[in-house]
């Protein structure tokens, strides 16, 4: 009878070891898909953003972008938003003066007319921004090594290419309200400039490059800043294009108005200065009106026309108060 009891006692206390175990192996299995779950529910979902290309397929919000444009470089700025790597400013060694700063540690991957698409492969993006204009032959490869989105063209109206940039970041509220705080300083610029009667005056914009001359019309990016401004333009730039090239010494007189603008691109050959030096000491140019009447004005060409971005639209804005406002 003891043997049988102590066989009974076994039976029991195997009985328990077998259940503990069975309930820790029960606690271990709820652990890891819950652990999972976690994981699952931290993964943002794709979103699709329709561009000049096609269709990108982005997930999440992307943390390594390249930045292909050098206005879309200041987009990304203006949202928080610090890329991996960018194109080479047109000039500045490597990054235009008024966004130095807030580019450090960002990796060159060529310029807007010859990228470097190894050293785009090497950053590992999730997202790369470019333009149709520029890059376009090499869209395949570019959009095998991350989702690719592409603006159509980098002239006209460069707010559309902000909004794009935008949606690409999936900070289309956060754009917003860059805008909308831009278009806010215009509207109050624009108000004092018209109390104090200087949206009646013609702005007139040259622009001096190695071996050509332009005037600028109204889709233009400065061109397109004057206007929401308000101001009247002479009549042969108030026209809806970009700009006329290769304006000769006959065409002087359409360089005429109250208020002359003029801008030089100068990559340090010092051709683009000779150019200027050229057309601001000829007999023909002193004798426009606007220049015997003392109302020329040089202003920087980054900011008034390469750079192309909020950052430098906001520069030009500054440029504007200062000259007609300023005491």
């Amino acid at each position: 009878m003891k043997k049988f009891n102590l066989f009974l006692l076994l039976i029991g206390l195997l009985t328990l070891v077998l259940a503990a175990c069975g309930s820790n192996s029960d606690e271990n299995t709820s652990e890891e898909p819950a652990a999972d779950g976690g994981g699952s529910e931290e993964t943002s979902e794709t979103y699709t953003v329709e561009h000049a290309m096609g269709t990108a397929e982005i997930k999440g919000t992307p943390e390594k972008v390249v930045i292909l444009t050098n206005e879309g470089t200041e987009a990304l700025l203006s949202m928080g938003v610090t890329p991996v790597g960018a194109v080479q400013s047109w000039t500045g060694d490597p990054w235009y003066d008024h966004i130095s700063d807030q580019m450090e540690g960002v990796e060159v991957v060529g310029t807007e007319s010859e990228v470097n698409v190894e050293a785009i492969a090497a950053l590992k993006p999730d997202l790369i921004i470019g333009t149709k204009l520029r890059q376009e032959a090499v869209y395949e490869q570019l959009n095998q090594i991350a989702p690719t989105v592409m603006s159509e063209t980098l002239k006209g109206d460069w707010k559309e290419n902000f909004a794009l940039y935008a949606e690409a970041l999936n900070k289309s509220e956060e754009g917003e309200q860059v805008i909308s705080e831009f278009d806010q300083r215009v509207e109050e610029l624009s108000g004092a400039l018209e109390e104090g009667g200087h949206l009646e005056k013609e702005i007139s914009m040259v622009r001096f490059l190695a071996g050509d001359t332009r005037i600028y019309h109204k889709d233009s990016f400065s061109g397109i800043i004057l206007d929401q401004l308000g101001f009247a333009r002479p009549e042969e730039q108030d026209i809806d294009d970009f700009a006329e090239d290769g304006v000769t010494k006959e065409r002087v007189g359409a360089m005429e108005g109250d208020v002359l603008f003029y801008f030089t691109y100068e990559t340090g050959d010092g051709e683009g200065n000779a150019t200027e030096e050229d057309w601001l000491n000829d007999p023909l140019f002193q004798n426009l009106e606007v220049v015997k009447a003392g109302n020329v004005q040089e202003v920087s060409d980054t900011i008034w026309n390469t750079a192309g971005g909020v950052l430098a639209a906001n520069v030009m804005l500054d440029d504007i108060e200062s000259y007609f406002l300023s005491e």
